[in-house]
């Protein structure tokens, strides 16, 4: 899919608006040259952009209370990639998997994760 960076969620407001709970607030997003994860508050977001002109998105919502278990990978220091894994409920291999650039700050999607599964 391609390797991840940060996006501006200000930017993102007016595309997520229709879709997002009252209470619902984006906390981060992260995009793959088309695609997205998006973060909030309730959920995890896979935006897949689909055709060629990318005309026609699927929305998949992912509750956090769905996701069992999450790790990122790096090499180490010198390491110029690192990758995030979750797995869901019932799921014995990962099921998503993305690849972060070394300074697309990985910990900042890994810190949201953790905010909302481990409550």
């Amino acid at each position: 899919m391609g390797h991840a960076s940060e996006v501006s969620i200000e930017k993102l407001q007016r595309e997520f608006q229709p879709i997002l709970l009252d209470n619902e607030q984006l906390e981060k997003a992260f995009k793959l040259i088309r695609d997205m994860l998006v973060f909030t508050n309730k959920r995890l977001i896979l935006v897949n952009k689909q055709g060629l002109t990318g005309s026609k998105t699927d929305y998949q919502s992912i509750p956090y209370a769905s996701i069992k278990m999450f790790s990122k990978e790096s090499a180490g220091i010198m390491d110029m990639d690192a990758e995030l894994k979750i797995w869901l409920t019932g799921e014995s291999t990962p099921t998503i998997k993305q690849d972060f650039r070394k300074g697309d700050n990985i910990n900042e999607a890994y810190k949201v994760l953790s905010k909302y599964v481990l409550k």
